[in-house]
């Protein structure tokens, strides 16, 4: 059967979140590294399909397919490890400490950026021809979008920082649900279905994901973004990344560990009768 009980997933997932904290330090850099990089390429993807098409479902349909190459090649997303690897720490898993999950967080942290900080100065030079143009409508559409999402936040003082806080929370509500949701199916195409729609659902309402944003933000400033960088870390990246990672914990890793994984008795002991379905059998 392709489909896999919560309770039998739960214990996949506290699995998954002891493996990542177990993985050397060069192979936690290089899964990272790639992970951002594709997600990146992605990203522009979908803001390319939206701008040409003008439609932005359009591209939201297509932006998952960046999660369902690195998930398959098992990469590593910060967004991805926020959700896990505290599981494996709140089961008291073998060499799974605090201290653990902080160096595995800032290795994915780290090496994500790098990635999408590498497709961003790679699409620059490529959308201006080596910095001779200006970039066109698809460098510009992504400049607007860098201002508006940390000026445009800014504005607002207190309620735009928490504004992004909560956009970022439901982000990874979505994307770690598409993480654990890849798993509970054995077969490729069940892991790509179950995941897609999560992944969806979050790019086309325009939450808030810390590695995505690794790569726009930086792109936008190199094709003239009116933003600095204390812009982009204090009014987007910060709140972003703190928001996904509560919403990946609260939202998505403790509900699953605490009702499936942590499974209470049942209230009533169920008993199987058989002369009760022989009855209900000869009723029909």
């Amino acid at each position: 059967m392709d489909y896999i009980s919560p309770k039998e997933l739960s214990g996949l997932v506290v699995d998954a979140g002891e493996e990542k904290v177990h993985v050397s330090t060069k192979d936690t850099l290089v899964r990272g590294y790639m992970a951002g990089a594709i997600l990146a390429l992605a990203a522009i993807f979908a803001i390319t399909v939206a701008t040409k098409t003008g439609s932005a479902l359009a591209g939201s349909i297509l932006f998952p397919v960046g999660f369902i190459i690195l998930y398959m090649l098992k990469y590593d997303l910060l967004t991805g490890v926020f959700m896990l690897v505290p599981l494996a720490v709140l089961d008291k898993r073998k060499n799974v400490t605090v201290k653990e999950m902080l160096r595995n967080w800032g290795l994915v942290f780290l090496s994500n950026f790098a990635g999408a900080l590498t497709v961003a100065f790679m699409m620059a030079f490529i959308f201006t021809y080596g910095f001779d143009t200006d970039g066109g409508a698809i460098a510009k559409k992504v400049s607007h979008i860098g201002e508006a999402r940390t000026l445009g936040y800014s504005e607002h003082g207190v309620s735009g920082w928490l504004t992004i806080f909560i956009r970022g929370m439901l982000c990874n509500w979505m994307v770690s649900t598409g993480v654990v949701l890849a798993m509970i199916s054995t077969s490729v195409i069940g892991k790509v279905f179950a995941m897609w729609m999560p992944i969806m659902l979050f790019f086309y309402m325009g939450f808030e994901h810390s590695v995505v944003n690794m790569f726009l933000f930086p792109f936008s400033m190199i094709m003239g973004g009116g933003f600095t960088i204390g812009d982009y870390l204090l009014w987007n990246e910060l709140p972003t990344a703190l928001g996904n990672l509560v919403g990946g914990v609260l939202l998505v890793g403790v509900p699953i560990y605490l009702t499936h994984y942590k499974e209470s008795p049942k209230r009533f002991k169920v008993v199987h009768n058989e002369s009760l379905d022989l009855e209900r059998e000869e009723a029909k």
